[in-house]
This record gives C-alpha cells, sequence and structure tokens, in this order.
C-alpha cells in the first residue's frame, strides 16, 4: 500500500517515513501543501496522511481541494490542533480521521489501517492457484510453506495478486513502490523479481511471474503455459 506523508517538520517526517516502510508501506514524504496536492493528483496513492499547518497550503485546504476534484482517497489528519472545533472542521471538510500531536506511533499504524480497511478488499489474504498472500502478516503462502515477505517483495507480491494476468508495467512497479525520487534504477525491479520467484518454487507454487517482453509482468498458472 502506498501513502503519502505530509509533514513540514523534517525530523518527524523522517522518523514518520522509517516506522511506516518498516510495517510494509511505500511512502513518499512531501514538506508542504502545494506538494501534497501535486502529489495527490498524480492519483498514484492509497491514502495520505496530511499535517495541518503547512507552508504555502495548509492540510485543510489541500483537503478541500482533493475533496472538490472528486477524489476519495482516505486521508488522515495529522496535527498540534487538539480542540474539538478543529476535529470537527478537519472532519467535515472530508478527512476520514484525525489524530493530534505527540501521538503514539502504534495509534498512527492503527489509524491508518482502520481507515483504509474499507478502502482495500474485505477479505485480508489473496489467493491464486494454490499461493495466498496474507496481508495481515505478509506471508506468503502454499500448503507445503510460508515465507515472511520483506517490504517490497510484499508490495510487488500484493500488486501482482490483486489482479492476476493484468501486466504490470516496471515503471509502474517503480512508482508505485520506489516512488517518483528514487534513484534506484529500473534494474532493482527484476531483482526483487528474481527474489520472489525463487521463493514461489521453493514453495512448489503452481504459478509463476511471467515477463512479457516490453510490457511488463504478470502472473500466471503453470498449467496455463503447458496448455
Amino acid at each position: 500500500m502506498r501513502l503519502l506523508l505530509a509533514e513540514d517538520e523534517i525530523s518527524l517526517a523522517k522518523a514518520l517515513v522509517k516506522i511506516l516502510e518498516k510495517n510494509h508501506y511505500s511512502v513518499d514524504a512531501v514538506h508542504d501543501g502545494e506538494e501534497a496536492l501535486s502529489y495527490l493528483a498524480l492519483g498514484n496513492y492509497d491514502a495520505a496522511v496530511l499535517d495541518i499547518m503547512m507552508p504555502k497550503l495548509d492540510g485543510l485546504t489541500v483537503l478541500r481541494r482533493v475533496r472538490a476534484l472528486g477524489n476519495h482517497i482516505p486521508i488522515l489528519m495529522l496535527t498540534a490542533k487538539a480542540e474539538a472545533g478543529d476535529k470537527i472542521l478537519g472532519l467535515d471538510s472530508g478527512a476520514n480521521d484525525y489524530l493530534a500531536k505527540p501521538f503514539d506511533t502504534g495509534e498512527l499504524l492503527a489509524r491508518i489501517r482502520a481507515m483504509t480497511r474499507t478502502h482495500s478488499a474485505a477479505d485480508s489474504k489473496l489467493m491464486f492457484g494454490n499461493v495466498t498472500l496474507d496481508r495481515a502478516n505478509f506471508e506468503l503462502s502454499t500448503p507445503t510453506g510460508s515465507f515472511r515477505l520483506a517490504n517490497k517483495e510484499f508490495q510487488i507480491m500484493e500488486l501482482l495478486m490483486s489482479d492476476p494476468h493484468r501486466l504490470i508495467a516496471a515503471e509502474r512497479l517503480m512508482e508505485r513502490i520506489w516512488g517518483y525520487d528514487s534513484e534506484a534504477g529500473i534494474n532493482v525491479v527484476w531483482v526483487y523479481i528474481s527474489y520472489l520467484r525463487k521463493k514461489l518454487s521453493s514453495l512448489g507454487a503452481d504459478i509463476q511471474i511471467k515477463a512479457s517482453r516490453n510490457a511488463g509482468y504478470s502472473l500466471e498458472e503453470l498449467h496455463d503455459q503447458k496448455a
């Protein structure tokens, strides 16, 4: 799942990115409201965490403009303002939730999970062939065993299993998982695909990750290839 974090306190933003990435989220961090609005306009995020007090555009203005465009992405407002009136204003402006600073990171993670729960598939498990991907514990399994996937492995597999047979370009995987500002080269996608292929093979999976030249990657059942 890809998040946009808009927080003008650089040290806090860096700390939150580390925490979120450790919990298997991909995160782009921006530090003012104009950047936040530009990034959200790309439509490449599953949820957003917006600080209210930001330079250029405040978080409430960003929220209102996003909602005016018909974008219903789950948004959590993160702010030092804890008065009930401020919370009501944020929620009435279209926020899904509101968390006042200082906060417990466990609560932040719980609130993100809660506001994205209905946005995600109702079932936390994705299944294709004899393979199951459990979004709750990041586990890839077959009847013969299981692996707990690393952050980027999990995110790639989640995208592939969310819509089997659909081709996903390497560039799209880079955008969704590494982000627009990543210094990693496109070859890093192939490296992680290789990791996943080895895991699927060792688990005796009856599906595989197929590479289509100049098109991208998709999942296919092995018996489809033999037919």
